[in-house]
């Protein structure tokens, strides 16, 4: 029977505390780090722990169009996080994520306008909960899921335009986007005072988007689950303003 690795006490970097609590698990969810300058070399120090302890299957919760040049900067990270799991002589599942749902009425900002360097590109946004229904679904029987790769996205691909206009109908007030050029976007960010690889991934949110990478609608969710994965306009409903 497999063992899923619940609330961890360890933290990714730790090699000898992650070994010593993943000893005794077969099958293993691994949600990616948060977002830090050493992210990259935290997933490896946990993989490689996780090697040493004996885990047999590593579901993986990584990007859509993950890869050494992705235009989106962190998809960079999980491509290499993807390559080490391959490396390790586990058996893995990665479950490739779309820019959540649950975010995109945070982008909009105090004057009702999303700002990015977006232009007309579309992205099949996804609901977090979608993304934990599916990763349950493999956990509960991971073999058929065995050395597989899937995008996670939602139903429709929207661009930002779209985005703000859905916001704008749901809530009953207005909200539109702004297409910055990427120098704007840079400098509209400065002020936040963050490093350059967090500016980079903020930017670069809008340009993968812009590029047509994040387009592609996936059945996955449905395929995995059932179940169809939920419209930006029903996540709005079901859940209160946060403006």
């Amino acid at each position: 029977m497999s063992t899923i690795c619940g609330e961890p006490h360890f933290d990714y970097g730790d090699a000898e505390a992650s070994r010593a609590a993943l000893t005794g698990v077969d099958t293993l969810l691994m949600v990616s780090a948060p977002e830090s300058a050493d992210r990259l070399e935290q997933h490896r120090t946990f993989v490689e722990a996780a090697a040493a302890a004996g885990v047999g299957h590593v579901v993986y919760t990584s990007f859509v169009a993950a890869a050494p040049d992705a235009t989106f900067t962190l998809a960079r990270d999980h491509y290499a996080t993807e390559e080490y799991v391959r490396a390790s002589g586990m058996a893995w599942t990665f479950l490739r994520d779309s820019f959540y749902i649950d975010f995109m009425e945070a982008l909009v900002g105090d004057d009702g306008v999303i700002r990015g360097p977006a232009g007309n590109g579309r992205c099949a946004i996804v609901a977090r909960r979608d993304v934990a229904r599916a990763a349950a679904s493999v956990l509960a029987a991971p073999e058929p899921h065995r050395n597989r790769t899937y995008d996670l996205t939602g139903p429709e691909a929207l661009s930002m335009t779209e985005v703000a206009e859905t916001i704008s109908a749901v809530r009953g007030r207005p909200v539109r986007f702004h297409d910055e050029t990427v120098e704007e976007a840079y400098a509209s960010r400065a002020g936040y005072g963050a490093p350059a690889w967090q500016l980079d991934a903020w930017v670069s949110t809008y340009t993968a988007i812009r590029s047509g990478a994040m387009a592609k609608v996936s059945d996955a969710v449905r395929s995995i689950t059932g179940t169809d994965p939920i419209r930006l306009a029903d996540h709005l409903r079901s859940h209160p303003s946060t403006a």
